[in-house]
């Protein structure tokens, strides 16, 4: 089976297991455990930041930045496709009461005007009591949604300089980051350094099997602790699984422009292939988002699947495939030669014309 789903159904490594079985353990809900003090340490550095803390899956993350920096009730400007609006279970109202204020953007990207024309202009007639606290931007990158999205650094900056005179935080969801920083040339220092914090994946991508980690100052992260255990998210001997993301860190950063280059292959494929139709400049990153035009997404992904083929359908006509370490460039051709002789079985078989 070739596995297009996402980046996270990726194996350790043989290296990584043993990295994993042989870590140094301590229990971290005490700060005991030296394997998880390293790696939060090296996820600082990395990030320019004074602390991190490690957390087992990237919404909690993305949960602990708003609660620790926001209260209920709380308006968050953001992106209406974020990740952290469609893919975690409601859990900014659930557990941090805050709501959210949509801009528009092109495919997750937008500037600095969209988040000026977020705020609401004081006037001595409008009690300002009637309106939620605008209190933090939020930005997704890549974003997920738009179709693994690279946000332009200027396009940050200008956003966060617009959100700082307003006096609001600033949060990045980098869930994907390595990926951005790949496929751009841009370090991961230089696109967290506007943002008070920043959520990074290790098993997106770097092939980790578990874990992220929200990074930014020392009393921030000495806040979202206390929500993390609030959140059932205090682990024990954790050292074993952050030692697989040390060692993704160390030996796996170097094989993401990789999967950036077949997720090119893979889209100009797709562009070639009739009753298949991808918008080629919004393939940036490892994430390929298209249209199945000849029939629906689900027996489309359901045909795929039995022939060998694992993706994602997405809406009546939309599919998602991504690219990842555990996907070779012999897997993306041979992923493309599924998808045309899919797509020849259901045409002669009368799928298409009854679609």
């Amino acid at each position: 089976m070739i596995d297009l789903r996402s980046d996270t159904v990726t194996k350790p490594t043989e290296a990584m297991r043993q990295a994993m079985a042989h870590a140094e353990v301590g229990d971290d809900v005490y700060g005991d455990d030296p394997t998880v003090n390293a790696l939060e340490a090296r996820t600082a550095e990395l990030l320019g930041k004074e602390a991190a803390v490690f957390v087992p899956t990237g919404s909690m993350s993305n949960q602990l930045a708003l609660r620790a920096q926001t209260e209920p009730g709380d308006l968050i400007v953001i992106d209406g496709a974020s990740h952290v609006i469609l893919n975690e279970g409601g859990a900014a109202a659930a557990l941090c009461g805050v709501t959210m204020k949509p801009v528009p953007g092109h495919h997750g990207v937008f500037g600095g005007a969209e988040v000026e024309a977020a705020m609401e202009p004081a006037h001595p007639f409008n009690p300002g009591h009637l309106n939620p606290k605008r209190r933090l931007l939020f930005i997704e990158n890549t974003h997920n949604a738009g179709g693994g999205t690279v946000w332009p650094l200027p396009a940050i900056l200008y956003a966060c300089e617009v959100a700082r005179r307003h006096g609001l935080v600033t949060h990045l969801d980098g869930a994907r980051l390595w990926h951005a920083s790949a496929a751009s040339g841009v370090p991961v220092v230089d696109y967290a350094a506007p943002f008070d914090t920043v959520n990074v994946c290790f098993s997106k991508g770097l092939g980790a099997p578990v874990g992220s980690a929200l990074a930014g100052s020392a009393g921030v992260i000495q806040r979202a602790r206390r929500f993390r255990q609030q959140f059932g998210g205090g682990m024990r001997q954790a050292g074993i699984i952050a030692a697989g993301a040390l060692f993704a860190l160390d030996h796996h950063m170097g094989d993401l422009e990789a999967d950036v280059r077949n997720a090119r292959v893979l889209a100009e494929g797709i562009a070639s292939t009739e009753g298949l139709d991808v918008a080629l400049e919004r393939v940036q990153s490892n994430i390929v988002r298209f249209q199945v035009t000849a029939v629906g997404a689900g027996v489309f992904a359901s045909a795929c699947h039995t022939a060998g083929l694992h993706m994602l359908p997405s809406g009546a006509h939309g599919m998602r495939a991504v690219t990842h370490r555990d996907v070779s460039g012999d897997d993306i051709r041979r992923a493309l030669e599924i998808m045309a002789s899919v797509l020849t079985v259901l045409r002669d078989g009368g799928a298409l014309a009854e679609a």
